[in-house]
């Protein structure tokens, strides 16, 4: 054994979806196994802190889950006996314990496997997102509640269905075939997109991001984006995190304070992942068909080629952001088109486009409207609202670095 050379609560994230795709692939039982490698993974952060990180981490927790996955598959086989239900599965989806002496393979990684087995068709969008981001993308259940605006307890029952519809259907671990994995295309490319965007601003806590979470997030798209290198969208939403994670760098000061976009120093973008993110955008878009990943990496572009925050082409992101509104009806689109409508038009035509989302539920009691709003009345020079609106945002956000950042805002403001 040897010190931790790293945090272990971000090593076990980078690891449980590869250590449950072994066991998942061993056993053909998704939902067992998922429950054999929290108990790893628990094991782990209560012994390796104490007795530092073993030789093979990866290797420690494979071997202690299957351990444990082996208990409760006997464990189950034998209550079903009892019970004479004892129903077995054909070919790969065996619920038995394998042999003691079949090799176990342990140096593959199944992610992109997972990631599709997660969006399963019998799943709603909603759960198939839920359960991606609890095994596959390591967000605890309160992160994932807080993501759909759902309790703690909602959101835990809601995965431990999606676990159990998966167990019931018999779906054999394997990629999917071409057919099965189009029709799930869409929900997996959307749980990649939370997953980054939980990385990149975290929705709770002391730290603005969680990088573990961004990092995995562009890997495992980079991954998809190999499998499937001419679809478009794969490719819009790979360009869409370089070209946000390009600015990461610059979107904190000395004591992790948030910085606003006009206001960071360009000069600590990455100009390499700008430049792979521009190419990979422009191709996507010259190839069609355009849909939002490629909309919103084409805004992302934008920003990042102004040199200076006066040369942002807010015209060309105005008519970005209204094609990307008509085609998603996302009410955060609708508020950021808002806000280019202001930069193009002037604060008086941004806040008119912003009352009509008051009466959007999604919206309600969201911190990105005060916020907007408030920047808005700050361009206005009607500093006393703008104040009001900085502070309610400031109450509104879980984020301390984002709360900070608009109370300092309002602070400002109020002394000016």
């Amino acid at each position: 054994m040897g010190a931790p050379e790293r945090p272990v609560e971000d090593l076990l994230r980078e690891l449980a979806p590869q250590v449950l795709g072994v066991l998942a692939r061993r056993f053909g039982d998704f939902a067992t196994a998922e429950d054999a490698v929290q108990e790893a993974l628990l094991a782990a952060a209560t012994q390796w802190p104490a007795d530092g990180l073993p030789d093979n981490p990866r290797g420690w927790l494979v071997q202690v889950a299957y351990r444990r996955m082996i208990e409760l598959v006997r464990a189950e086989a034998a209550r079903r006996d009892r019970e004479d239900r004892a129903a077995r599965r054909e070919g790969d989806q065996r619920r038995t314990a394998p042999a003691a002496d079949e090799p176990l393979v342990t140096d593959r990684d199944d992610t992109l496997i997972l990631l599709f087995l997660c969006c399963h068709p019998t799943l709603s969008t909603a759960s198939a997102i839920a359960l991606t981001l609890r095994a596959v993308g390591g967000l605890s259940t309160a992160e994932i509640a807080r993501a759909f605006l759902v309790p703690e307890a909602t959101m835990a029952q809601r995965i431990s269905r999606a676990k159990q519809r998966i167990r019931s259907s018999g779906l054999p671990f394997r990629m999917p075939d071409e057919g099965e994995r189009e029709g799930r295309l869409a929900t997996v490319l959307h749980v990649l997109y939370l997953i980054f965007t939980e990385g990149h601003t975290a929705s709770l806590g002391a730290d603005l991001r969680r990088v573990d979470l961004s990092e995995e997030a562009i890997r495992l798209t980079r991954a998809m984006h190999a499998l499937l290198p001419d679809d478009s969208e794969v490719a819009g939403l790979l360009a869409l995190m370089l070209l946000t994670e390009a600015r990461a760098a610059a979107r904190t000061g000395p004591s992790g304070e948030l910085i606003s976009l006009a206001d960071q120093d360009r000069s600590r973008w990455d100009a390499t992942a700008i430049a792979e993110g521009t190419a990979l955008v422009t191709r996507a878009m010259s190839r069609g068909p355009v849909g939002p990943y490629q909309l919103q990496a084409a805004v992302a572009a934008l920003h990042d080629e102004a040199a200076t925050p006066a040369q942002t082409d807010w015209p060309q992101i105005l008519a970005l952001y209204q094609v990307l509104e008509r085609l998603s009806g996302n009410p955060v689109v609708a508020l950021n088109r808002a806000v280019a409508t202001a930069m193009v038009h002037g604060p008086a035509a941004g806040l008119a486009a912003l009352a009509d989302l008051d009466a959007d539920p999604r919206l309600s009691g969201h911190h990105r409207l005060d916020a907007a709003r408030a920047h808005l009345y700050e361009m206005a020079g009607d500093r006393e609202r703008a104040v009001a609106h900085y502070r309610a945002a400031a109450g509104l956000t879980t984020s301390l670095p984002e709360q900070r950042y608009l109370q300092m805002r309002a602070a400002r403001l109020a002394q000016s």
